[in-house]
């Protein structure tokens, strides 16, 4: 039997890419028994771990049939197909009647179910290109530079998606109702840049790149080049911080007068770059360790998890020869068991579905 905070939750993915699988790792990890449905001889995509998978032909109707005897045991269905396609296979809210059983029913897609584009193809970098989003990430006189898929696919995607799960299953324990939930990366890339549209609306937020203090304008908000051409992260946003910083940098600390001025913030910047580049990358991070100067080596995801601050949190699990799993901090990465002992847990008998037991 799992364990967790999400012990005894029931999930039935319909098993695709990003956003979707991610929501569903979380839910797994979490605790909850996650079978996953996939295609017959599709391949197995990343971060499908902790699930039951399970192969589907949904063009065989005694399939399908199975398929609506294991939603019905369950809790929650997680599909990310446009829209449309799970009505033709004949497992569309209209076919499983979410309200009536208490299912919880959630779409995740790129666009949403409505609007012009909601039937188009689309990927986490177009998505977040229309909300705004990407454009937060452009330095001054420069293009926008995507952030792999992690704005997206997992935060305006995944995240968005199990906050909406877990709403709805609160509120089914007040209404005894189930739901059909639109999950759009769109609505929660957007939702995210809720701060930015806020302080446009008050007028200390420009929409000309690289002007503003968390965008790459202010000096004291950046990343510096040091002398090995490794980088450090500078975030020394309120004066306490910065004159920390200019304590270790070794530079004059009447720079903290007229700081917030952005008139004098091309001349900050290049103190503090030529301050950085005197030493090395980890001679820097020796120096401000443990400090408030907020100065801080950037790792790549090899070297990450040496750093003593994520040695300590255990967020790594090493999976192997340089490769590691990260993990929830409160430390659940449950076994999800065997596709027959989790069916079995359900009540459910199979005679047509491929029960796949192999480990992802």
């Amino acid at each position: 039997m799992q364990s967790g905070p999400l012990s005894g939750l029931r999930v039935v993915e319909m098993l695709g890419l990003g956003p979707a699988p991610f929501g569903c790792m979380l839910l797994a990890d979490l605790g909850a028994d996650v079978i996953s449905l996939r295609r017959p001889g599709a391949a197995v995509p990343a971060l499908a771990r902790n699930r039951a998978i399970l192969d589907v032909d949904l063009k065989d109707q005694q399939v399908v049939s199975e398929v609506r005897e294991i939603i019905a045991a369950a809790d929650v269905v997680v599909e990310g197909f446009r829209p449309g396609v799970m009505e033709r296979l004949g497992l569309g809210p209209e076919d499983l009647r979410p309200r009536e059983s208490g299912l919880i029913y959630a779409r995740m897609t790129g666009w949403g179910q409505t609007g012009p584009l909601a039937r188009t193809a689309g990927h986490d970098l177009t998505y977040i290109a229309v909300t705004g989003a990407l454009h937060l990430a452009t330095r001054a006189g420069g293009r926008p530079v995507p952030t792999a898929n992690l704005l997206g696919d997992f935060g305006g995607g995944a995240m968005y998606l199990v906050t909406a799960v877990l709403a709805a299953l609160h509120e089914r324990v007040r209404t005894g109702e189930g739901t059909v939930l639109d999950v759009a990366i769109v609505d929660g890339a957007t939702y995210l840049t809720s701060m930015q549209h806020e302080y446009r609306a008050r007028g200390v937020w420009s929409d000309e790149p690289g002007t503003n203090r968390l965008d790459t304008g202010a000096p004291y908000y950046d990343v510096y080049a040091c002398a090995d051409d490794r980088f450090v992260a500078v975030g020394a946003l309120e004066e306490p911080f910065f004159v920390r910083l200019l304590e270790v940098l070794e530079l004059d600390p009447e720079l903290v007068q007229g700081r917030e001025l952005p008139v004098n913030w091309p001349g900050l910047r290049e103190k503090i770059a030529t301050a950085v580049r005197r030493r090395t990358r980890d001679e820097w991070a020796d120096r401000a360790q443990e400090t408030d100067a907020c100065l801080a080596p950037v790792l790549d995801l090899s070297e990450a998890a040496g750093h003593p601050q994520m040695a300590d949190r255990d967020v790594l699990l090493t999976t192997g020869e340089n490769r590691w799993t990260p993990k929830l901090p409160m430390g659940f990465v449950p076994d999800g068991g065997s596709p027959d002992q989790l069916l079995e847990r359900w009540g459910v008998s199979l005679s047509t579905v491929d029960l796949v037991n192999q480990e992802y």
